[in-house]
């Protein structure tokens, strides 16, 4: 494989991570209002169509209801915790790799890679769960007419006022069975995609902006790959009504699967893979460039 640039730096993938957050989440959020409101829709009754009946339809009936704001619900939640959380992730990213290294200049292998990039999963849980709790809330308010909510601050108020801080971090095992894996597919596929699209003698830190993009794009549909069946559970325990699955998310695996079959671990398969290219493709290009930025005006960081 291509050289790894040396030494590796948790502290600037911290701050680079952030930036790189940043990015996905303007690119891709509409299409996760997508997801998540394909993935909690109710089962319909006989007789009666399903309130969306497929990604582009879901994305038509939000356009058309509620304008383009209605693609961008929610994102307060993971605006406000994205930087950390991704700072957290390529933070974790960075240190899982120097662990591994027994000199400054040795290069990982791939399942050194992949370890690493699970120990990020690790570390942006304690972020994650409670952003996607609320912003899975807020996603889905809309859809049904509903307004118990006015906000991110007000919908993270009311869950702890009615449960504590349970009740914000509910779907937290989820979110570690859904990010442990995932990122350790993420973080191993792009620094693989650098690696064999770097040209022979040159420096992974050298690529050209659309190659970065490429690695970047194909490491997000590989995640998710990885993520979409726990996600499904994720999102519908999450914003399931208090006591509904007491076993937590066996409960949700038993009713999928006896209501609506096995498939149904893939809902939103396609607002997924769509939004995975482009927002992956942001967020590596964003940390790219922050790095550059980082490694000139703070070489020793």
């Amino acid at each position: 494989m291509a050289k790894q640039p040396q030494p590796i730096s948790p502290l600037k993938n911290f701050f680079a991570g952030g930036f790189g957050g940043v990015c996905l989440v303007f690119v891709g959020h509409p299409l996760d209002t997508i997801k998540v409101r394909l993935q909690t829709q109710p089962k319909p009754q006989p007789g009666q169509a399903p309130l969306y009946s497929g990604t582009f339809d879901c994305f038509r009936k939000t356009l058309v209801g509620e304008g383009v704001q209605g693609l961008y619900r929610g994102m307060a939640a993971p605006i406000i915790g994205v930087t950390p959380m991704f700072a957290v992730c390529f933070f974790g990213f960075g240190l899982g790799k120097r662990l591994q290294q027994r000199k400054p200049d040795d290069v990982l292998t791939y399942p050194q890679l992949f370890a690493a990039g699970m120990l990020s999963g690790v570390f942006t849980t304690v972020i994650m769960a409670p952003g996607e709790r609320i912003k899975c809330l807020l996603q889905i308010q809309a859809a049904t007419g509903e307004t118990k909510y006015s906000g991110s601050l007000d919908c993270a108020k009311q869950l702890y006022r009615e449960a504590g801080i349970r009740g914000v971090y509910k779907g937290t095992v989820l979110t570690l069975m859904r990010d442990v894996p995932a990122s350790g597919m993420y973080f191993m596929t792009y620094e693989w995609l650098k690696n064999i699209l770097t040209p022979e003698g040159k420096s992974v830190s050298d690529l050209s902006v659309p190659r970065i993009l490429f690695a970047g794009g194909l490491a997000g549909i590989f995640n998710w790959a990885v993520a979409i069946p726990p996600d499904v559970l994720k999102s519908r325990f999450q914003t399931a009504p208090a006591g509904k699955y007491p076993n937590g998310f066996r409960d949700v695996l038993r009713e999928l699967i006896r209501e609506e079959g096995v498939a149904s671990l893939y809902k939103g398969f396609t607002a997924v893979m769509i939004r995975a290219f482009p927002a992956n493709a942001a967020c590596f290009l964003g940390f790219e460039v922050a790095m550059k930025f980082l490694n000139w005006v703070a070489p020793g960081l």
